[in-house]
């Protein structure tokens, strides 16, 4: 799948030392480090389960790169069916590495999967959970049409999290125009 600039593919095996080197930065898991996995087995395993989603559902998240240098993936997004905190839904998720923030490539991704949820699978809404102090994502989060839904507590000791929300209703209100860069310094 090709957008205005990214190329978005399916997820596989050889993408594991890709998706280690991204967990690997601190700048990249600043704000999500609880819920990053830790070590090879564990990061193995996500990825695992990012491809037995998309050949079960046919869709979840990609690898991602710019068009100009398709081979040289810049991070990981998508839509894909999980629970967190007990919550199901269609979540939102996307770790891009930080040489590509500032850009709008995570909202150019995230809207093009969110277009394809509503448009094509007729979901009836897609969720994204951020800490209350990742600022940037919630400003992309609000930028792409989500908005507060409540919050999730991952478990005892754990800060809860922002639980946002964009239903089909209030997709098919919004105009169709591409968000705005975020500024997200590392």
């Amino acid at each position: 799948m090709v957008t205005r600039r990214l190329v978005l593919r399916p997820p596989r095996e050889g993408d594991l030392d890709t998706l280690m080197a991204l967990y690997a930065d601190p700048a990249v898991t600043r704000f999500c480090a609880a819920a990053t996995p830790h070590g090879r087995a564990a990061t193995e395993a996500q990825l695992q389960a990012w491809i037995t989603h998309w050949q079960a559902r046919g869709f979840g998240h990609w690898a991602i790169a710019e068009r100009e240098q398709p081979e040289q993936l810049i991070g990981f997004g998508g839509l894909m069916h999980r629970s967190v905190a007990g919550h199901g839904g269609l979540y939102l998720y996307y770790r891009i590495t930080p040489q590509a923030w500032g850009r709008g490539l995570a909202s150019e991704m995230a809207l093009y999967g969110i277009a394809q949820a509503f448009e094509q699978r007729h979901e009836g809404s897609v969720v994204a959970a951020v800490l209350p102090n990742n600022v940037p994502t919630r400003k992309t989060l609000e930028g792409l049409g989500l908005r507060l839904k409540g919050t999730l507590a991952d478990g005892p000791g754990s800060a809860a999290a922002l639980l946002y929300e964009l239903t089909a209703n209030r997709w098919a209100t919004l105009p169709r125009v591409e968000p705005e860069a975020v500024a997200f310094a590392a």
